[in-house]
């Protein structure tokens, strides 16, 4: 059955809310509070059409708790009863608290009945009259409408502009692609390796929705235990469990409205599957301890770190759930395909950490940029804003240079003058002879020492117990030289 109005009651005499509650509890959920401090902590517990509220309480009276109520949850429709009609404390509440109907001492239950019904209805008409207020400002097509939200979204921060990428990236088709799929009110998946700012882009497709008014949520399922997903998904009745002690208002149905963003549904357990599956084809769900079923219309957009068709064919993942979450799929490529992407997102990164930091920076220099886009980044944009923080701690000038990058990743970069051996990805486990994976090891320590050290050779052969004359043989035998020098002349230390 679907659930029924939530109501709050507020009255300091007990015996007058066990008679409001014995009246409305047949047709609304009835929530009760005795003073206003109790009442708003059940508002900010619970989601609440209407308040009846007696005026005389100690403490708060009702217009002043409704005036609260007023400025924080607007759309809640409130009624005042009191034993008094006096014109002053009328027009108080009029223009205090938005009262939208007065009841007085004595009221008879049909009469109670009745204003609640019609608080409802108002309730709900409100809720209707927004969304398609809502609707009805995206459905124009004048460039001021457009102009405008383009600088709504922008305001926002959240826009699919913060995803940065370069004119030739491959990053651009998946943003076009997303763009045309974010007006539309279906469920997207969004597939790519931990740390490629899936995050990102679903806030994007959020705010250039027509639910861009309303919140958007997210939860990393990977990790969370079902219990705790269930808590956070569908939420509790008060008193369902214990140490929670009042009712927990659920992902499902705070995002309401809105959007839910759902990453890490590939470590779905087959029972947090089913009770997703329930949700994406039929909108309904039970809160634990609660018997009666609660809808929801948000929208679902889920996050995936590996293919989910692969995991359906493994039997892994239910293939009915995959289809009803992936009516768009979309796959964000890994940084080390998006390595033209690395100027702009240093850029953008380092102006940031710049202000956080409140150090100068004047960006990467350019050979610094080349060690940094021949790594390989398996940490993807969380792993590169780490090495770009750890260089702007560490350097004393404004421009980076490649002294600053982390050893393993100046080890990883092969000499300008020749890419590596294959075999050189992964040397100790590879085919080849010793002999020819040691200098393979050879020539990786001395390119990431003379980065390191600034090309100082004096220096680089006393870390590494050389000679002078046998760190130049080994320079000559592997091929390193200095970047940006076509000739060796004698060294200038």
């Amino acid at each position: 059955m679907t659930s029924l109005p939530t109501l709050l009651l507020v009255d300091d005499e007990e015996h007058s809310l066990a008679a409001m509650r014995m009246a409305l509890e047949d047709d609304f959920d009835c929530l009760a509070a005795t003073n206003a401090d109790d009442a708003m902590r059940l508002m900010e517990e619970n989601f609440v059409q209407a308040i009846f509220c007696d005026q005389r309480m100690p403490g708060k009276t009702g217009v002043e708790f409704l005036a609260e109520v007023r400025e924080r949850w607007p759309d809640t429709v409130r009624i005042i009863i009191t034993g008094y009609t006096e014109t002053n404390d009328m027009i108080s509440a009029i223009n205090e608290a938005g009262i939208y109907q007065f009841l007085t001492k004595p009221w008879h239950p049909d009469q109670l009945v009745m204003a609640a019904k019609n608080a409802a209805q108002l309730f709900q008409l409100a809720r209707d009259h927004d969304r398609m207020s809502l609707e009805m400002r995206f459905m124009g097509k004048t460039a001021e409408t457009k102009v405008e939200a383009r600088r709504r979204t922008l305001r926002e921060g959240f826009g699919f502009e913060r995803i940065l990428r370069a004119p030739n990236s491959p990053m651009n088709t998946t943003v076009e692609l997303a763009r045309q799929v974010a007006s539309f009110d279906v469920p997207v998946l969004i597939t790519g390796e931990a740390g490629t700012g899936k995050d990102i882009m679903a806030r994007a497709m959020h705010y250039a929705s027509l639910r861009s008014d309303q919140s958007f949520y997210e939860l990393n399922c990977a990790g969370l235990p079902d219990e705790v997903l269930k808590l956070e998904l569908l939420g509790a009745k008060k008193g369902a469990l214990h140490g929670q002690p009042n009712t927990k208002i659920g992902l499902l149905q705070k995002a309401t409205r809105g959007t839910l963003f759902l990453n890490g549904v590939d470590t779905l357990s087959p029972q947090m599957q089913l009770v997703l599956l329930r949700v994406a084809t039929e909108g309904s769900f039970e809160p634990i301890g609660g018997m009666e079923t609660q809808t929801t219309n948000a929208r679902l957009i889920t996050g995936s770190h590996s293919d989910l068709s692969v995991a359906v064919a493994a039997g892994e993942f239910r293939s009915d759930l995959y289809y009803a979450l992936a009516t768009t799929e979309l796959s964000l490529p890994p940084l080390r395909a998006r390595l033209d992407d690395l100027d702009i997102l240093s850029r953008h990164i380092l102006g940031d950490l710049a202000s956080e930091h409140a150090k100068p920076v004047e960006g990467l220099s350019k050979l610094a940029l080349e060690f940094l886009g021949n790594y390989e980044w398996p940490g993807n944009l969380p792993e590169f804003t780490n090495e770009l923080t750890r260089m702007l701690i560490l350097s004393q000038e404004p421009r980076l240079g490649p002294e600053l990058i982390s050893r393993h990743i100046l080890q990883a970069d092969p000499s300008v003058s020749a890419r590596p051996d294959p075999r050189e990805t992964d040397l100790l486990v590879s085919e080849g002879t010793l002999k020819d994976r040691i200098e393979a090891i050879e020539a990786r320590i001395l390119r990431e020492t003379l980065t390191r050290l600034k090309w100082n050779k004096s220096r680089a052969a006393d870390e590494l117990g050389l000679s002078r004359v046998g760190l130049r043989s080994k320079l000559d035998r592997y091929g390193v030289h200095q970047p940006g020098k076509t000739t060796t002349p004698e060294e200038e230390d």
